[in-house]
Formats: structure tokens, sequence, C-alpha cells
């Protein structure tokens, strides 16, 4: 790396200041190049030509710094360490490379740098060659004038901007679709066989842009006409809390369908909690149902789980059946700790679970929904049908935290029960 030489007369030094601030939003995502310092590397072994480059870019609009390089290894080097937006104007002629293997090299070793190619006059075609090969623009050197070269610096600089931004835009939007496909096809669909029972759900993540998280459901009913349902919460938010949940969701549906009693269900979920989870802190809490096939009772299990709500009608009442520690808290300490309750349900009873992002949202500067709130919220709505109450509670609550920052947890809701509702 060297300064540009005299070439008969004094060599102007280097300049420092940036190129001045054009007008125009950046594309979206990115700082613009004009509002930093950006620098412009000539790689070019010929003195005269680089002399040439060098009173040209005096003469033109630009008062940007200037590098000299006359191999492409100290090429590579300067720009190994430059922080700030760079042209490379780069001669397809040096001692060290030759023809379009330059451009490959710079693309690879310095993706963000701008590249404009300086050719011969009878190289039009190489040119051309070289901007598919990566370059943002190529000049030849016998046509060289002050504003050409000015303006092809500064389109050669936005346009790798704006190459960078639709790449980014491009590979978030495929992470998007395949996060999407993927979560979506982790959502569970309720493995029921008699069409007389009825399950609405509904799933909100906390995380931003999200389709699942830690809470999780699910409703299988087996050969003996029981439906059993689950709903739990993965302490925590994220993927890895998410995974969990699913991994757990997964567990439970093959332990029902395995015909495991509902309380070795509870300790085989907690079993692999403790084996899956990264962080010896993590818990879940879990509530467990089974509907009976006489359609009058419904027996619980709640490992650390909010109570429900049964509906009968338009009459709401909250419940809590015989309460049991979360799983993770004390393993490997068998199923005592937890015990089935039974609660007896009316002709038209359904039982509503949710996990408790429901109601711990703020709906005061300094208060939350709370339990009382959630149920004076849910006699509110007491006569919907199952879909418009689900969707009633949801709303409600998101709405009562919204001037708050929103509901910051995770929301499962499941509504289920015995007999589809018609116009309740």
């Amino acid at each position: 790396m060297t300064g540009l030489p005299a070439g008969g007369s004094p060599a102007k030094p280097a300049r420092s200041d940036a190129i001045p601030v054009q007008p125009g939003p950046a594309p979206a995502g990115t700082g613009s190049v004009w509002d930093v310092d950006a620098v412009i590397l000539l790689v070019e072994d010929d003195a005269g030509d680089a002399l040439l480059v060098e009173e040209m870019l005096a003469d033109s609009e630009l008062d940007s710094a200037l590098t000299w390089c006359k191999t492409l290894t100290e090429a590579r080097r300067f720009l190994a360490g430059s922080r700030t937006p760079c042209c490379v104007l780069l001669d397809l002629h040096l001692p060290d490379v030759f023809g379009l293997d330059a451009v490959t090299q710079i693309v690879e070793s310095a993706p963000d740098a701008a590249i404009v190619v300086l050719t011969g006059r009878a190289e039009a075609d190489t040119g051309l060659s070289a901007v598919a090969t990566g370059a943002q623009d190529y000049l030849v050197k016998g046509r060289l004038d002050p504003e050409a070269l000015g303006r092809s610096v500064r389109y050669a600089l936005q346009r790798k901007q704006v190459e960078r931004a639709a790449a980014a835009l491009r590979a978030n939007r495929l992470m998007a679709q395949e996060n999407a496909r993927l979560e979506r096809g982790l959502l569970p669909v309720p493995l029921l066989h008699d069409d007389s029972f009825e399950a609405v759900a509904r799933y909100e993540p906390g995380r931003a842009h999200a389709l699942l998280s830690g809470d999780f459901y699910d409703v299988v009913q087996t050969s003996d006409g029981t439906v059993h349902a689950v709903i739990g919460d993965v302490s925590g938010h994220g993927a890895a809390e998410a995974a969990l949940g699913v991994c757990l969701r997964v567990a439970w549906r093959t332990a029902v369908l395995c015909a495991t009693g509902q309380l070795e269900q509870v300790r085989l979920l907690e079993e692999i909690l403790v084996a899956e989870r990264s962080d010896p802190h993590v818990f879940a809490t879990v509530t467990s149902l089974a509907f009976a096939p006489d359609r009058r009772r419904v027996r619980v299990v709640r490992a650390g789980h909010p109570g429900l709500l049964l509906r009968s009608g338009a009459r709401v009442t909250w419940e809590e059946p015989e309460p049991g520690m979360a799983l993770g808290l004390v393993p490997g300490t068998g199923t005592a700790r937890w015990s089935v309750s039974e609660l007896s349900l009316p002709g038209d009873g359904r039982a509503v679970l949710f996990t408790d992002g429901l109601f711990e949202g703020r709906s005061g500067p300094g208060s939350r929904l709370g339990e009382e709130g959630l149920l004076a919220m849910a006699r509110r709505h007491g006569s919907l049908a199952a879909r418009a109450f689900v969707d009633a509670l949801v709303d409600g609550a998101a709405g009562a935290a919204s001037p708050y920052g929103g509901l910051a947890d995770d929301v499962a809701v499941l509504h289920l029960g015995w007999g589809r509702s018609s116009g309740r």
C-alpha cells in the first residue's frame, strides 16, 4: 500500500472527509452509505493510471479518502481492517491475480465492498462479465472523466447497499416462511372420534412474530369414548421453551394413546421435562382433564396450574380442583404430589382452561386483571357461543393491557364440552 506518485507534480494527499450526504431515504433496515465516512480503494499496479484516477477524483464532486494498493493481496489486507463503506476501483491486470478472478476474490473476502472495475478500451465485454461476477459497475480507462467516475462510485456504493438490503430481506422472508411452516405443523389437531364433543382453542404466543410459545395444549379421545385434554405452561419465553412445550405435548398424547393413567401421565411429563430442559430452574404447570363417556363427570389433575371456568347456560363459575406441585420443582418423588379431583358436569356443562398469561396482564398503572377480573369478564360474556366466548376473553384481556404494553406472556385457552353449542 502506498501514496500516489508525483508523476511530474506533487501528489495530492488522500482526503478523509466523508462523501457528501445525498437526499432520499436509505433502504429499509439499513443506514445510508452517505451517513458515514466512505473510502475509495484503488487497486492498480500502474503508477500512471493511478495518478490519472487520483486527478479525476480530485476534479469530481466526491470528497472522500483515497487509498492506493498495487496488489490484490495488499487490497484484501486493507479491506479486512476497514470498518467503513468502501468502493474498490479494481484493475483486472495485477501482479498477483489476472482477470475476473480479482473480482471473485474481492467479493469473497469483502462482500460488503462495492466494486467498480477499470478496463481497457478493448475490454468492454470483460467489464460486463465483471458485473455479472459481482461488481457493481465498470469504467473504460481511456474514457474516464471526473463526472463519470464520481457518478460510478456513488452508484456502486448505493447499489451495494440496496443489494445487501434486498438479500437480508429475502433471507428474513425465507426464514419466516420456514419457521411459520414448521410451527404450524407443530400446532395440535384435536384427535376426536365423536363429533358431539366440541373443542375450541385459541393460542397467542408472547414472542413477537412467533406462532408457538412455551404454552401447550392437546385434546385426544380414546377408544372407550373418554376425551382427554391437557393444557400446560413452560416457564420462560423463547424458542427453547416453545420446543420443550411441543415435546411435552407430543409425550402427553403418546401416553394417552397408550392408556396411561392421569397421574402417571403427569409423572412422565415431569421426567421428560427434567431430561430435556436446558436450565435446572425451568419448570412447567399442567392441568389434565378426562371427560367420562357418561358426559356427567370430568376428572382433573392439577400440577401448579391455575383453576378453570365451568359454564352452564349463561352461568360461569371459577373452580379450584385439588392443586398439586408444578413439574420440575422437586423431581423424582413419584406421583404423591398430585391427586385426581372429580367435577360434576351439568347436561350443558363446558370447561374452560387457560394459561396464566390470560389474567396476569396489566389492566391499570399498578394493577392486573387477575382471576377475579377474568371471572367478571367471563360472566359478562356468559351467553356467547364457544368461539365467541374464547375470543371475548382473549381480546378483552388484550384490550385491558393494551395501554400498558399489551399482554407480555403467552396465552392459551381451551373451551371443552359435550354437545355442540347452538347460539348460546
